[in-house]
């Protein structure tokens, strides 16, 4: 009925409140169900169609357990040439990497959703006293605005942040005394932390997330830097040891990019890196990647659409403003421009489309600011700050249902 008003308003109303569910309806495995529902609904009919169909599906990006067991074994499948072929092309996939540039890049890039805005989480750290915190804050973009909700049941400074199916999870880090193994979990549905498996070893910060499965790479023990990395998987509650990294590193940058774990930077205790890696989850093979244009540690790193960026941190001698994007087009590092503010220990995050900059440290005083890059106008704008100027915690992105905090006057928004 051209109500622009209205469908705006619904819209952001799905986004809000169902997007778990809408973001399970784009995982490959969901669409390949829903298309062989469809096509079993009416066969006759809909059977020619299978083909066209699949090929649209990212098979590749399923694992492999799932090929085999599911895909390669559906009778409408195993009867129909075409699809066969589709299901190979996705097995050599998995086993002949070097063949994985010749395939079709929308086939092995993730969807990307740019237009569901996502809460931004900053837990834990340091007060000026250099106490270790449990506060968690959690910052709405579209408002503009932070509000803080339940803290950790144990302080953390060097805290690690991941989010998994809707859940945050808060991993190591120190409390004041001594380097932590444990984890907590934080439901913003019930707004309670509860225990869960701990970790084997304590390294803290360079935590990602892929597949479902949390990642933490290298770190520091209290003696050294790490090269170490572990792997917790949600569903078993349970840390297992994967390949390691080919350097120690702890302050580094870790994103996920191109279906890829990429460690960018970092030190390790003698020098800088301008060095990156990356983790391939299906082979347990580390690669070396092209290096950064700078050294830098304790900068961000995070990725948007077919770009890596990296901004702010430590060169050695200086605190960064400067940033760096990463194209997976030309394989190549260039020059972004700058933050308005040196940021070291700073945290990037990506959501609805932008980079969040937050917080870190300008080598005089911690940084309550926040700026946000904008990649269409290519500039970088200062937020609402948050409340603190605290050091050495963690940021993440959700886009989990908004935690049930008190309403603090702002009508009827839940927080």
């Amino acid at each position: 009925m051209m109500c622009t008003t209205l469908y705006d308003s619904a819209s952001s109303f799905l986004h809000q409140h169902f997007v778990d569910e809408l973001l399970e309806l784009v995982e490959q495995v969901k669409l390949f169900e829903a298309v062989l529902a469809w096509v079993h609904h009416d066969r006759d009919r809909r059977e020619t169609l299978l083909p066209e169909l699949l090929s649209k599906i990212r098979l590749p990006l399923c694992r492999p357990q799932f090929l085999s067991d599911r895909v390669q074994q559906d009778d409408l499948v195993r009867c129909c040439h075409k699809c066969r072929d589709l299901v190979d092309e996705a097995k050599d996939f998995h086993l002949m990497p070097d063949r994985r540039p010749h395939l079709p890049a929308f086939k092995i890039r993730q969807r990307c959703c740019t237009s569901i805005t996502g809460l931004i989480y900053a837990v834990g750290g340091l007060n000026s006293s250099g106490d270790s915190l449990n506060v968690v804050e959690v910052f709405d973009p579209i408002g503009n605005f932070w509000e803080r909700c339940q803290p950790m049941r144990m302080t953390r400074s060097r805290v690690g942040v991941a989010v998994v199916n809707g859940l945050l999870y808060a991993i190591g880090g120190y409390d004041g005394q001594s380097r932590l193994s444990t984890v907590e979990v934080y439901n913003p549905e019930t707004d309670s932390w509860t225990r869960v498996s701990s970790m084997n070893s304590q390294p803290p910060w360079e935590t990602v997330v892929i597949d479902g499965r949390i990642y933490v790479c290298g770190g520091y023990d209290g003696k050294s830097s790490l090269n170490s990395v572990e792997c917790y998987a949600p569903e078993t509650d349970r840390w297992t040891v994967v390949a390691e990294m080919s350097a120690s590193r702890s302050a580094a940058g870790v994103t996920v990019f191109d279906g890829r774990i990429f460690v960018s930077g970092g030190h390790d205790g003698l020098q800088i890196f301008n060095t990156v890696e990356y983790y391939n989850h299906h082979t347990n093979r580390w690669h070396p990647a092209a290096p950064m244009l700078n050294k830098r540690c304790r900068h961000g790193a995070a990725s948007l659409g077919s770009h890596m960026y990296v901004a702010g941190g430590y060169d050695g001698s200086g605190f960064l403003s400067g940033a760096e994007v990463f194209s997976s087009a030309s394989g190549q590092w260039s020059l972004l421009v700058a933050m308005n503010t040196r940021r070291s220990r700073v945290s990037l995050v990506s959501t609805s489309g932008r980079l969040y900059a937050v917080g870190g440290y300008d080598g005089q005083s911690n940084l309550s600011s926040v700026e946000m890059y904008n990649p269409d106008t290519n500039r970088w704008t200062f937020m609402a700050p948050w409340s603190a100027t605290r050091a050495a915690w963690a940021l993440a992105a959700s886009r989990c249902s908004p935690p049930k905090l008190a309403n603090h006057g702002r009508g009827s928004t839940p927080y």
